[in-house]
């Protein structure tokens, strides 16, 4: 099969037209980010954020157009939109304002988040939400990390695309939980070269598009991996969503502490309640001879939760058992389950 190019996409595109401009998507420049891989293809369009709410059609007439190709495999669109500087940038300075607040079939949505990346903040969250199941409740995982997505991997499922069943996304399922990622629309290696709307606008749709539960059927938790930092995602979920907390990941290296002190604040700043500091990598344990090494430091998270006046929820030691697990896609073995259902049961009973 031949691989699909770009500009046989957007031939494709020309036929679809937006009414309420007169003429077709890609003369007027609405496509934006055109990523073709494979038979994989992924695109926005951007549009007037006044008119965003009645322009689903035209985002799937798009796809449709592009899904018509011989060799197109998987087609994703978002709409998304930048305001105009400076009256809009003075309005709404994130370009929030284009989505209305959400009220989703969910009790309890919880970010674990991060100052940095590269301190298992993906681990945590895909055992924490494993461990809630556990207890009893449904659950599930997004994987918010729009430039990093590791929860397809994690979990196992790997590259499969979720079914739309009455205009939803079906969440696909691993481990008793709802998962989904944008990394299931993606190529596995295929960067996402996106501005800040575009990130926001797909987080967004991927809690409002997707089939998480009904009025009648709730989820009980819906666990949001975040990405690392302070930027466009966290005040997306923070200003969106009706936040019920937050778990903030950290190693006790004083360098990924002085991060956590920001996600910490940030959170504050937004009025979402922390739910409690996590330490991951506290300690390392020799498999062969029982000699215990501080390789990043120790205690350094406990004590900053004490500084901070937050919930100290627990340690987590460096352990190949936990490294051989998250590369075999499946949550932690016995050896640490007990550990997070102990988170798991600190978060219950602090709702």
């Amino acid at each position: 099969m031949s691989a699909i190019a770009e500009n046989e996409v957007l031939q494709a595109l020309r036929a679809v037209n937006d009414p309420g401009r007169g003429g077709d998507i890609v003369s007027l420049d609405m496509v934006r980010g055109l990523q073709v891989k494979g038979g994989r293809v992924l695109f926005s369009l951007e549009v007037d954020p006044a008119r965003g709410p009645a322009l689903e059609p035209l985002r799937q007439a798009a796809e449709r157009a592009v899904a018509a190709l011989p060799g197109v495999t998987e087609v994703t669109a978002v709409l998304t939109a930048e305001k105009k500087v400076p009256a809009a940038a003075k309005m709404d300075p994130h370009g929030m304002a284009k989505n209305p607040p959400l009220q989703l079939p969910i009790r309890y949505v919880i970010a674990v988040a991060s100052g940095k990346g590269g301190v298992g903040k993906s681990t945590v969250a895909l055992n924490l939400a494993a461990a809630l199941a556990r207890a009893g409740k449904k659950t599930g995982l997004l994987d918010a990390d729009i430039y990093g997505p590791s929860v397809p991997r994690l979990t196992g499922i790997g590259m499969k695309k979720p079914q739309l069943k009455d205009d939803k996304l079906v969440p696909l399922e691993a481990h008793g939980l709802k998962v989904m990622s944008i990394g299931f629309m993606v190529e596995d290696e295929a960067p996402l070269v996106w501005r800040g709307p575009m990130v926001q606008t797909a987080l967004y749709q991927m809690l409002r598009d997707v089939a998480w539960g009904t009025p009648k059927d709730p989820l009980d938790f819906l666990i949001v991996d975040m990405p690392p930092g302070t930027g466009d995602a966290q005040l997306t979920l923070a200003q969106k969503v009706p936040l019920a907390g937050a778990v903030i990941v950290s190693t006790p290296q004083d360098l990924a502490l002085a991060d956590a002190r920001k996600g910490i604040e940030m959170f504050r700043k937004v009025h979402v309640p922390i739910l409690g500091l996590i330490e991951n990598m506290s300690t390392y344990i020799c498999s062969h001879c029982g000699h215990e090494e501080h390789i990043f430091g120790h205690g350094g998270a406990k004590a900053e939760a004490e500084k901070q006046g937050v919930p100290f929820l627990g340690e987590i030691p460096l352990d190949i058992a936990i490294r051989t697990s998250s590369d075999a896609g499946q949550p932690v073995s016995d050896k640490f389950e007990k550990l997070y259902d102990g988170f798991a049961k600190s978060i219950i009973s602090s709702l």
